[in-house]
C-alpha cells in the first residue's frame, strides 16, 4: 500500500509543480491538460489548458496534483505536507523558498525535537511543515 498526497490547485497547478520541481529537486513525471481528453467538454474553454492530472516525484516519493474544475476548488485545510531533511541549511533553504509570497504560521526555529522546524502555507495555498530530523 502507498499513501500518495493529491494536491488541488485553483488554476496554477502547472506553475506550482515547476516551482516544487526547482525548490525540492523533484521531477514532474506526467502532466495532462483537460484539452484533448473526454473531460475537455466538462470544463469552460478557458480552463482546457489547465492540468487535469499530474504526478511529481521527490526522492522516490509521488505526489499527484490537479487544477480542480471551476467551482470545485476548496482551500486546503486540516493537513500539511511534511518535508523531512537531514541538513539544517537545506531545511532553511526550502522553508525560505516556500515562504516567498506565502503565509508563515511558525517561523523556522529550534524546537525540542529539531534544530530547525517551521510551518508555512505557500503562495499556491499548500500547507507545509519543514523539519530537520538528523542534523549534520
Amino acid at each position: 500500500m502507498k499513501l500518495i498526497p493529491h494536491l488541488s490547485f485553483n488554476g496554477d497547478c502547472e506553475e506550482a509543480l515547476h516551482f516544487y520541481e526547482k525548490t525540492l529537486g523533484g521531477k514532474i513525471e506526467f502532466m495532462a491538460k483537460y484539452e484533448g481528453t473526454p473531460a475537455e467538454t466538462q470544463v469552460p474553454g478557458d480552463w482546457r489548458k489547465k492540468i487535469m492530472h499530474a504526478t511529481f516525484s521527490v526522492s522516490g516519493q509521488t505526489v499527484m496534483a490537479v487544477d480542480a474544475p471551476t467551482g470545485h476548488y476548496k482551500k486546503p485545510q486540516g493537513f500539511a505536507v511534511s518535508i523531512n531533511v537531514d541538513d539544517q541549511e537545506e531545511a532553511q533553504r526550502i522553508f525560505k523558498a516556500l515562504s516567498e509570497s506565502g503565509v508563515v504560521q511558525m517561523p523556522m526555529q529550534k524546537t525540542f525535537w529539531s534544530p530547525a522546524f517551521g510551518m508555512v502555507t505557500d503562495r499556491f495555498g499548500t500547507p507545509w511543515m519543514v523539519n530537520c530530523e538528523n542534523p549534520k
